[in-house]
């Protein structure tokens, strides 16, 4: 279960990539999370996926 709220979904996220994938993708796949919808939620906070450092930043 991954948090609702988008600041915590955020912390939650980058936590995973640094510590337990190597790229977005892979995270989606495992938790079973829609990458679309994932990267929609992150966006409205003004944050997105940055490949090259595996997390998401700030726009």
């Amino acid at each position: 279960m991954i948090p609702k709220d988008p600041v915590m979904l955020l912390s939650f996220i980058n936590l995973k990539l640094r510590d337990c994938y190597s790229n977005l993708d892979e995270l989606c796949e495992d938790l079973e999370v829609d990458k679309d919808e994932l990267i929609g939620k992150l966006a409205s906070i003004g944050y997105g996926y940055a490949e090259t450092n595996n997390q998401f930043v700030s726009r």
